[in-house]
C-alpha cells in the first residue's frame, strides 16, 4: 500500500460510486461513529473525517502534508506501513472507505452501510442499535418532504453544507430522510 517509500504529501481525491452515494452516510455522520468506528478503529475515522472534510474544501482533491495531518491526529510520521499513521491510511483502505489511485488516494465522501458480516463483528448492543436505526430509516413521503424543507432553510441561512446531515439528524430526522435531503439539497 501507501507509505513504502514515505512521501511527504499524498493526493486525496473523492471516490464517486452512486451506488452508495444514494444510500451511503456522511463519513461525518453519526452512523459512521457509532457503527463504523468499531469496524475502522478510532485513528482511522478521525483520518477519514479530516480527509472528507479536506474534499469540503477542494471538491475536486488536494494536496495533504502527511507530517502535518500525523501531527493534528496525535500521531508522529515514521516510515513504512507499521506507523500508526500509516497503519490508518491502510486500514482505511482495507475497510472500502478509500483506495489507492496512481496519484494517491480515492476516498469516499459517503459511507455504505455495514455489511452483515461488518454487523456481526459488532457488540450485541450495537448490533441491537443498529436494527433500530435501520428499521426508523424506512423512508416516508412527508418526512422527506420535511427534512428538504429544513435543509433548504438552513442553506438560506447559512449554514455549511457538510454539516447538514449531522443537523438534520440532531434534531431528530430519521437516518434516510437527513441524507436524502442532503442529496437533494446540495449540488454534487
Amino acid at each position: 500500500m501507501l507509505l513504502a517509500p514515505l512521501a511527504p504529501t499524498l493526493i486525496v481525491q473523492p471516490w464517486h460510486d452512486p451506488v452508495v452515494e444514494a444510500v451511503g452516510f456522511d463519513a461525518r455522520s453519526a452512523y459512521v461513529e457509532l457503527f463504523w468506528l468499531g469496524i475502522l478503529g478510532p485513528t482511522s475515522t478521525w483520518l477519514l473525517r479530516r480527509l472528507v472534510t479536506g474534499l469540503d474544501a477542494y471538491p475536486e482533491g488536494y494536496e495533504l502534508d502527511l507530517a502535518e495531518t500525523a501531527n493534528a491526529l496525535g500521531l508522529s510520521l515514521t516510515a513504512g506501513v507499521h506507523s500508526p499513521f500509516g497503519k490508518a491510511l491502510n486500514r482505511c483502505i482495507m475497510f472500502g472507505v478509500a483506495h489507492d489511485t496512481a496519484r494517491g488516494i480515492a476516498v469516499r465522501r459517503q459511507i455504505p452501510p455495514l455489511a452483515l458480516r461488518q454487523l456481526r463483528k459488532l457488540p450485541p448492543h450495537l448490533q441491537a442499535a443498529h436494527t433500530e436505526w435501520i428499521q426508523r430509516s424506512r423512508t416516508d413521503e412527508h418526512r422527506l418532504a420535511r427534512a428538504i424543507e429544513l435543509a433548504n432553510t438552513m442553506i438560506r441561512l447559512g449554514d455549511e453544507p457538510h454539516q447538514l446531515e449531522r443537523q438534520l439528524l440532531s434534531i431528530g430526522i430519521p437516518p434516510r430522510e437527513a441524507v436524502e435531503a442532503v442529496r437533494q439539497c446540495v449540488p454534487a
